[in-house]
């Protein structure tokens, strides 16, 4: 790959709606990266706090400070292509859809220009599907993306997929130079690790739930609030905490409704983005984390971030029914299956007694829940293209 000897190697990683400090982008993906000798990361999202602690190879850049439906999204796109003729690039990570097109005009006007698109989740069918846009648009809108996304797949010096079921789902989730790099637990930089599997309490004592991550009815907050309250009857001492952000303000005031007089739920962050590391603090303080998703064609064949974290951190987890995550849980013993659709005391209770006496991780915390196996690919892969 030429790159001028007095500058080393300059990369950039890129995403419009993704903050700063995200966890797969900069976390994962640019940590990986800056250890490459002679190498500088350039990380360019969403307006978040700096890193703390970030070597100094690593650098970011804001490209957008609005919200996601404000003109300063189009801003973005300036912004971007701004970026990439200034730092002189040659290779590009792109973690959003919508930067494929001036990806592909930056690549054509750039000799050995090379860019490595990162599929973050299945756009076209998550339109289609999770309601966010109007009826009259969605297929239109789905089918731009995914021409989009087709057409610069074609181009790509590779693609990344977050998850195994991606391959099947797209077009181009098949070729010889597809990676499936899944999200995985990366510590954060400076953590000291801690793991180890936590003992949960006895009945009687403060029993702490947690419920993190991306703020959704698809995604279960709902339920979780609901379980909370059978499980009171029973464990009069149970606690919630809901962290994380929601991007729809309808869907935040119901939220904040629904929780004004239940007792033993706290909010946090809500309007606001959370950093990982408070996110983090919170898994570490739990008995139990909740993934309450709600059976759907976008998520169901997915396995979501925070499962991988809760099972690096030890935390006993209460899944649905849903055959992919209960293979991964079963084989560590790493919590139990709950039918979140038909909470009823009775059923919470049965799941409790389950709990009594049963030593969760016997094997200890599962390496295939961090981020080093995903690691090694991701370098595997630049290695063939520098």
């Amino acid at each position: 790959m030429p790159a001028s000897s007095s500058v080393g190697r300059v990369v950039v990683l890129a995403s419009v709606l993704k903050p700063l400090n995200d966890t797969r982008m900069l976390g994962k993906f640019a940590r990986t990266l800056a250890a490459y000798p002679d190498t500088t990361v350039h990380v360019a999202g969403r307006r978040a706090p700096a890193p703390q602690n970030a070597p100094h190879n690593l650098k970011t850049h804001e490209l957008l400070a609005g919200s996601r439906l404000s003109w300063q999204r189009l801003l973005a796109q300036w912004r971007y292509w701004q970026l990439l003729r200034r730092l002189r690039t040659t290779l590009v990570f792109v973690h959003a859809p919508e930067l494929l097109p001036l990806t592909l005009l930056w690549q054509k006007m750039t000799p050995g220009g090379l860019f490595i698109y990162d599929v973050r989740e299945n756009y076209a069918l998550n339109i289609q599907t999770q309601s966010v846009y109007p009826s009259w648009i969605r297929n239109t809108l789905a089918g731009l993306v995914r021409r989009v996304e087709t057409w610069a797949a074609q181009q790509a010096a590779a693609v990344v997929l977050a998850e195994r079921s991606y391959a099947d789902e797209l077009p181009f989730g098949q070729s010889e130079r597809t990676v499936i790099l899944e999200n995985k637990y990366q510590p954060a930089y400076g953590e000291t690790p801690q793991f180890a599997p936590q003992p949960l309490p006895q009945p009687g004592q403060e029993l702490r739930l947690l419920y993190s991550g991306t703020i959704s009815e698809l995604n279960g907050v709902f339920e979780a609030i609901e379980l909370t309250r059978q499980l009171r009857v029973i464990w009069p001492r149970t606690k919630l905490t809901i962290i994380g952000f929601c991007q729809q303000s309808a869907l935040l005031q119901r939220l904040q409704e629904a929780i004004a007089d239940s007792q033993g739920i706290q909010l946090i962050g809500g309007n606001t983005l959370v950093p990982h590391e408070q996110i983090v603090d919170a898994i570490r303080q739990s008995h139990m984390g909740l993934l309450p998703y709600r059976p759907h064609p976008s998520t169901w064949r997915c396995r979501p971030t925070k499962l991988f974290e809760y099972l690096a951190h030890g935390l006993p987890v209460l899944i649905p029914p849903n055959p992919l995550w209960e293979a991964l849980v079963s084989q560590h013993e790493a919590g139990a299956v709950l039918d979140f659709k038909q909470l009823t005391v009775a059923t919470v209770a049965a799941t409790v007694r389950s709990f009594a006496g049963h030593r969760f991780y016997p094997n200890g915390i599962p390496t295939e829940a961090f981020w080093d196996t995903e690691a090694q690919k991701l370098r595997q892969m630049v290695d063939s293209i520098w």
